[in-house]
């Protein structure tokens, strides 16, 4: 099965000058909470000088390179009907793009169809996440698919 290719794709990469300086706090209290260099959110956004709601804004959508990012994590929900067959498609199509699954959570069908949330290596896909929600989409049995964060 061939996976549809993106024709264009949500990710760039942008020198931050040009840039609010908003997002480069965001980034940096990330990166504090991340550490362990403050306790909160709320301490965070304080040192660096923006809101909460800004913050949570933006904080997983953009991000700083460097070593953290050579293991890109993204979980994604679908919504899967219970029919033979239907999980096992979409671990086979993960598997294939280059998706390494680092945890799977399942709910109890509920008329017939069942939530799966799926936490997802990126670090070596060889298609870009957009690509791979509209591929996920198309399977058979699978609906109401969304990228819930990245990391």
């Amino acid at each position: 099965m061939d996976m549809p290719q993106s024709t264009q794709s949500n990710y760039l990469i942008v020198d931050r000058r040009i840039l609010p300086d908003y997002y480069g706090k965001v980034v940096e209290a990330c990166e504090m909470l991340r550490s362990g260099h403050v306790k909160d959110v709320s301490e965070a956004v304080r040192i660096v000088g923006i809101s909460r709601s800004t913050y949570y804004k933006y904080k997983d959508y953009v991000f700083a390179p460097g070593e953290d990012t050579l293991c890109k994590k993204a979980v994604i929900s679908v919504m899967l009907s219970h029919e033979t067959g239907v999980l096992s498609e979409l671990l086979s199509l993960l598997s294939r793009v280059g998706a390494n699954i680092l945890t799977i959570t399942q709910t109890l069908p509920v008329h017939e169809q069942a939530n799966v949330v799926i936490t997802l290596d990126m670090t070596h896909m060889r298609i870009a996440m957009d690509a791979l929600l509209e591929a996920v989409a198309a399977l058979r049995g699978a609906s109401n698919v969304h990228l819930i964060a990245i990391e």
